[in-house]
């Protein structure tokens, strides 16, 4: 098999060129041209695809899940149509949307909620079946890991000012960069449900006091953190540390809710 590895292919023509059944990480596409091109049984997982253009494009049994804004089809912007579809589908997705503490504190609830029903839904499976990945998608229990290492990095790291906030266990995203002695990150670890979840009482209990402790003043505020890690930025504002939490609770829920009805089937 051939291999190109750390290699600058800037400007390169490729034609007549079979690329099937090949496999891109970490590749940059931008400003790529691509004519007559045949994406029959692609998958593409944490893509970037500002400012694309699809022309004389057929699609068929094609499946999109991800955040949309200015998708335009056929001169129509679908995303606001998408939005309210979901939102009519399911009244509580607008609480993951809140304008004020009461909001956010609200919708934190509405989302604890759902996650009760979750959890109490996948205790009824085997243990060994929480590790089962469903269509290469994170297991139950990955998940589980990686909203802990989302809540302790935008939480407990952003808001809090703990510098190095993560557990053993925690996950972060397959596509992310990496960072080497300050941020765990065990691919194969198996924990049991138990461990993840007591872990997960931590943040939930955390996140709780944050919330309580809400004011307007601190939603209309900043946080930089610059030290290794994730995040490291500067002038986020406060809310939208607060509107991931929800975003990635609301997402993953839902990953894990089909993934569940997948592993029943």
């Amino acid at each position: 098999m051939t291999e190109f590895r750390e290699q600058d292919f800037s400007g390169a023509c490729f034609e007549d060129v079979n690329l099937r059944d090949t496999s891109f990480t970490r590749i940059r596409f931008n400003g790529a041209r691509m004519r007559e091109v045949d994406f029959g049984g692609v998958r593409v997982h944490g893509a970037l695809f500002g400012d694309t253009r699809l022309r004389g494009v057929y699609m068929r049994g094609v499946e999109i899940s991800g955040e949309l804004r200015d998708v335009v089809v056929n001169g129509v912007d679908v995303a606001p149509l998408i939005e309210a579809e979901l939102d009519r589908r399911d009244p509580d997705r607008v609480l993951m949307r809140p304008g004020d503490p009461d909001g956010f504190r609200a919708g934190w609830a509405a989302l604890e909620r759902r996650w009760e029903g979750t959890i109490a839904r996948a205790r009824t499976f085997p243990e060994d079946t929480l590790h089962e990945r469903v269509d290469g998608e994170w297991s139950f229990i990955q998940t589980l890991r990686h909203l802990n290492f989302a809540y302790a990095s935008w939480v407990d790291r952003m808001l809090l000012g703990v510098e190095a906030p993560w557990h053993p266990l925690d996950l972060p995203w397959d596509e992310a960069p990496g960072w080497p002695g300050v941020v765990p990150w065990d691919r194969e670890a198996r924990p049991s449900l138990d461990e993840v979840l007591a872990v997960r009482e931590e943040r939930k209990a955390t996140i709780g006091r944050v919330l309580t402790a809400l004011t307007d003043e601190l939603l209309a505020g900043e946080v930089t953190r610059t030290s290794p890690g994730y995040p490291s930025e500067e002038g986020v504002p406060y809310r939208e540390c607060l509107l991931v939490v929800l975003n990635e609770g609301w997402e993953h829920r839902l990953f894990a809710e089909r993934d569940l009805t997948a592993l029943e089937g």
